[in-house]
């Protein structure tokens, strides 16, 4: 879905009409939370949203995954498949499976870290225990009651924040704000701004690390780039981050074209695209996310003309962030 512009404005008419059906959903989803879900077995670290929407979490969980090897883990991940028709539970092959088979954040991911797809999640706890799993990294969920948590990392972008921090549909929030606050362990913002400096707070004055992270882009990228006007696309949770990305890297974007989130590309999209590109001389680049859902719709040769614009998540502070897994792990497994 595309996300609607009155979300992140102080308010609207649109947004007000919209409340009482989003105080039903707050109180499903405030009873859904409450539940207590069966244990993994393994340590398990939920990376999740209080929002719906883009924020970095396949960036941080990618991160994490590092991170965890780094400690002497062995991380697997488990995801619902978003977008996928395969309900699971299997274990993703980038050679074998498409995004319309398993979503394209958990085709992306698979090419670094073992992946795991289970539309009903709990499900998927055995297959990544047979893989070896000393840690699950729950991929979104936070909201999802079926897994007990032992870490709920919450990622949030530094420069939206929450929006209007109303809740669904009448804002982006999942829920209600206090019990999710309520139940998070550790906030990562990702950039530098501060819209979700009053949510940081909350956590801090609640005893858990605040961290800090930065999205690096990747040098061959840049480098394709330089000195090229491009014809920018994209369909995730927030283009406007990829178009500033872009910008920040001294990359002359001429067009941005936006896409709905896991936007299902078609032959028409294609030649939409390469007939503007052309006509005004001008490389197109995308995410990687969008690229693997190029690749995976028969695309191919659409897809090797288009850079793709390749980042990794970075932690400003990640000794803080060792250790506090260091010891919440441990604490898990006594």
């Amino acid at each position: 879905m595309r996300e609607p512009a009155f979300w992140h404005r102080p308010s609207s008419l649109l947004s007000r009409l919209l409340i009482p059906i989003g105080a039903l959903y707050g109180a499903i989803a405030t009873r859904r939370l409450m539940r207590t879900g069966m244990r993994a077995g393994v340590p398990v670290i939920c990376v999740g949203n209080y929002h719906v929407g883009g924020a970095g979490k396949t960036p941080t969980v990618i991160a994490l995954a590092g991170i965890l090897r780094s400690l002497g883990e062995t991380p697997v991940v488990l995801s619902r498949g978003y977008g996928g028709r395969l309900h699971g539970p299997l274990c993703v092959d980038p050679h074998r499976h498409t995004a319309a088979d398993v979503g394209d954040e958990p085709l992306m991911m698979a090419g670094t870290i073992p992946v795991i797809v289970s539309r009903q999640r709990a499900e998927g706890i055995a297959p990544a225990r047979a893989l070896g799993a000393s840690v699950i990294l729950l991929d979104d969920g936070f909201q999802n009651p079926t897994i007990a948590k032992d870490i709920s990392l919450i990622v949030i972008d530094g420069d939206r924040g929450l929006g209007n921090k109303r809740i669904f549909p009448a804002g982006p929030l999942r829920a209600p704000l206090p019990p999710q606050l309520a139940r998070t362990d550790a906030l990562v913002i990702v950039g530098a701004g501060a819209a979700a400096d009053d949510v940081a707070a909350s956590i801090k004055a609640r005893g858990g690390p605040v961290l800090r992270a930065r999205l690096i882009p990747d040098e061959a990228s840049v480098a394709t780039l330089r000195g090229r006007r491009v014809y920018a696309f994209a369909g995730i949770g927030d283009p406007p981050r990829f178009f500033r990305n872009l910008r920040a890297c001294g990359i002359d974007v001429a067009v941005e074209r936006v896409f709905a989130d896991h936007h299902p590309f078609s032959q028409r999209d294609v030649t939409d695209l390469q007939t503007a590109a052309e006509r005004d001389g001008l490389m197109l680049v995308t995410t990687e996310k969008d690229l693997v859902r190029l690749r995976s719709e028969n695309l191919a040769a659409f897809a090797q003309a288009v850079v793709p614009f390749a980042v990794t998540l970075a932690f400003d502070n990640e000794p803080v962030l060792r250790s506090f897994l260091t010891e919440r792990i441990g604490r898990a497994r006594r």
